[in-house]
């Protein structure tokens, strides 16, 4: 397949420098639809290269947003005020149709968009501004939930506004899960849902509610009077931030968090005190809906770990090549090649992995798989979400050491990435978390989907790796529960790592030499396969990998 060619220098332009992505697109894809495609992301590419990244460092450093509880008359309005290069963030990145063109058709081609252009939109984003994709992934979230549960009343308020591209006023969406008490126990929650005066009303507190202040409506989950205890008692409910009057919902924010990094979205500390509310769905399927919904945000934050990959790799390239150390570019040392070869083929890796688990959720949301087909999807989720959200902490690290002591300057921007990758193992479920969750699918058998689909790799040694997870995965389901946990991360990473690996060969056979030359690179630092004494192929294959 001819690569679509490369127009500007990758600093310049997020995309079109990105061979790889260019690549999936092309495979992925129809021909009208990547025309109109590969022209947009153009344009984004260029945007988030420049302007977007540009206000990040600003917002990040001096403009990060505050809360303004009070008005000059002492009432509440619990409004959050952001800088206003975040605002133009907000509305160039919105109008790109980054959620709006997965539910609604795209004006140029007249049929809608699907997530595979919309996680490209966002890989992207997340190169300039993780923290800002994470207020978007948030209105993916409340999207997907309108438009699958919610009733035409439901819809008909909401849809059109989160899922606006200029043409309507914008309401980002947000999910608000966690309470004190609670944390990752969904099931502990408390926040009380009445029926007053012909309404849902919802009291209680939400203690961390990611883009508070900023959302037009808020998906949350909450417990009806005399509903059962745990996760099967609770509702969902379309929350909207303000009556239509402008004023607030019953909802105050009592503070903003301080968190570490992507401080560009406002996760605060929300109370709801007679809140009105709007059942979305059957009022005993909640929390089944959020897990839905939850696992459309694991993607988003695999992608957002992709982006952060991609820049602390390139941020790293750049700078070796341009810095010279005892008479030569630190590039022309082997140990910097293996270093940056190893990055690049880690990247490619779970780039096209990713991709081919969000070709497979597309199917999964338009009603095309089977039983099977999902369980799979949902333990994919799983292994990419906890791969690379690891991996792109690794990444940030790796590009502050080759830029040595400036790489700890926050003139740089990888202190930031860093700063903004931690969050990325916490957000949407922890390690631990997720480890779970291959406990619960290993129990229907999703491993065995996954195997089947493994076991059509050709590589010699990719069948050897292959041959031994079966018999850790036939091990592990003889374990009792307690056994199964302490084994469940180390297995998840082998079953991550074959997965990019087959799919990295997979890619490198139907591309050509570079693709090939970056699998063989993959596996090879992967399973330490090298022979003492010899150059790795991170460094034979260096020069040929541009």
């Amino acid at each position: 397949m001819k690569v679509l060619e490369n127009k500007q220098s990758k600093r310049s332009n997020f995309y079109e420098g990105d061979r790889t992505l260019q690549q999936i697109l092309q495979d992925k894809l129809p021909d009208s639809f990547l025309k109109y495609a590969d022209e947009h992301l153009s344009d984004f590419g260029a945007l988030c290269a420049g302007q977007i990244d540009a206000r990040a460092k600003v917002t990040d450093r001096e403009g990060e947003p505050r809360l303004q509880r009070y008005n000059a008359y002492g009432e509440e309005v619990s409004e959050v005020i952001v800088n206003e290069g975040y605002k133009r963030t907000v509305a160039e990145t919105y109008a790109t149709g980054i959620v709006g063109y997965v539910h609604k058709p795209i004006p140029e081609l007249n049929e809608r968009g699907n997530y595979v252009y919309s996680f490209a939109q966002g890989y992207l984003l997340s190169q300039a501004e993780p923290g800002f994709y994470c207020p978007v992934t948030l209105s993916m979230a409340t999207a997907y939930l309108i438009d699958h549960y919610g009733d035409e009343e439901v819809k008909k308020r909401f849809l059109p506004h989160v899922c606006a591209t200029g043409d309507e006023e914008l309401y980002e969406g947000a999910t608000f899960l966690t309470e004190r008490q609670g944390g990752s126990d969904v099931g502990a929650n408390v926040v009380e849902a009445r029926y007053e005066a012909g309404s849902w009303r919802l009291y209680g507190e939400k203690y961390f509610a990611s883009n508070a202040g900023m959302c037009g409506v808020a998906m949350v989950l909450a417990r009806q009077t005399d509903a059962p205890q745990g996760s099967k008692g609770l509702t969902l409910f379309a929350v909207p931030w303000r009556h239509e009057d402008g004023t607030l919902n019953g909802i105050h924010i009592r503070r903003l968090k301080d968190k570490l990094g992507v401080r560009a979205v406002p996760s605060g500390e929300v109370v709801f005190d007679g809140a009105e509310a709007f059942v979305v769905g059957d009022p005993s399927k909640g929390i089944y809906y959020m897990l839905e919904a939850l696992n459309l945000s694991r993607i988003c934050n695999a992608a957002a770990s992709l982006g952060i990959m991609k820049r602390a790799y390139e941020e790293a390239k750049d700078y070796t090549e341009g810095r010279i150390a005892f008479g030569q570019t630190l590039t022309q040392y082997p140990m910097v090649q293996e270093s940056l070869s190893t990055l690049q083929a880690k990247w490619h890796a779970s780039l096209v992995t990713l991709f081919d688990l969000i070709e497979r959720w597309d199917r999964v949301t338009e009603g095309k798989a089977t039983v099977e087909e999902q369980a799979l999807v949902r333990l994919l989720i799983a292994l990419v979400k906890k791969e690379t959200a690891e991996a792109s902490i690794h990444f940030a690290h790796e590009a502050i050491e080759l830029h040595g002591g400036n790489g700890y300057i926050e003139d740089f921007v990888t202190p930031r990435l860093l700063r903004d990758a931690q969050v990325l193992t916490v957000w949407e479920g922890t390690a631990n978390i997720l480890a779970h969750e291959l406990l619960r699918l290993v129990q229907k058998n999703a491993h065995k989907v996954l195997l089947n689909v493994l076991q059509r790799t050709k590589h010699p040694y990719l069948q050897q790796r292959l041959a031994i997870l079966e018999g850790q995965l036939s091990q592990f389901t003889k374990l009792g529960p307690d056994e199964q946990t302490l084994e469940a991360k180390p297995l998840m990473k082998e079953m991550a790592q074959l997965y990019e690996a087959v799919i990295a060969v997979e890619h490198g056979e139907k591309f050509g030499e570079r693709e090939k030359m970056l699998a063989e690179i993959y596996i090879e630092q992967t399973w330490q396969q090298r022979v003492f004494g010899e150059a790795p192929l991170a460094v034979k294959y260096y020069e040929k990998l541009d």
